[in-house]
């Protein structure tokens, strides 16, 4: 079986969806991959879908989502620093990743949060597999 994890962000824009890249490339052997933000937005910026692009990670399908369109009950939520309380959603850990947004920034500031979301991604399924969560 494997372990649901959730990244979750304020617009589920940038640096959620660029997680949910990263873990489903990497961990989808282990991980059932999820994002979702707490408010709505009308897209996943481009510079984001850009910067995956260029790292090997199709987001050209991906569209921000809610809360109430991850599964209800989580083994592990994941928050990006965005410093939002979000509503609670059962999981068994909970971490903070405390990133920067990019947004606005000029695509190196993306390219950066990328390389810091797959580093802690690849943390992240050492940790699932080793037993850690």
């Amino acid at each position: 079986m494997k372990t649901t994890v959730a990244f979750v962000c304020v617009h589920n824009s940038c640096r959620s969806q660029m997680a949910e890249g990263w873990a489903k490339k990497l961990g989808s052997d282990i991980l059932e991959v999820y994002s979702a933000g707490t408010e709505n937005y009308p897209e996943v910026k481009p510079l984001a879908v850009e910067v995956m692009e260029e790292a090997g990670v199709d987001m050209s399908g991906h569209k921000p989502k809610l809360l109430s369109d991850i599964p209800a009950e989580l083994d592990i939520l994941i928050t990006m620093g965005c410093n939002v309380e979000c509503p609670f959603v059962p999981n068994k850990q909970r971490e903070d990743w405390g990133l920067d947004d990019p947004s606005g920034g000029p695509i190196e500031d993306f390219r950066e949060t990328s390389k810091l979301i797959e580093e802690k991604v690849k943390e992240l399924i050492l940790r699932v597999k080793n037993g850690e969560w």
